[in-house]
């Protein structure tokens, strides 16, 4: 079997890095949504970050950015 022409290659590799980065920006606006509940349930962000053994300010960048239109 032949390889294709690199500019048919970076074509491809292109649209698949499209699609990738289509999906991770939906994991994260779910993530946000997720970590929005979990903030509602245990009543801060810093109990949340707590739980998760993370940095409140990373929990509460998160769901600023991906909850916002």
């Amino acid at each position: 079997m032949e390889t294709p022409p690199w500019r048919d290659r970076i074509r491809t590799e292109d649209e698949l890095l499209e699609q990738l980065e289509h999906q991770v920006e939906a994991a994260r606006r779910r993530r946000a949504k997720a970590l929005t509940e979990g903030v509602d349930e245990l009543g801060s962000v810093y109990a949340l970050a707590k739980e998760l053994g993370l940095s409140w300010t990373a929990v509460a960048h998160a769901i600023k950015k991906y909850t916002t239109a």
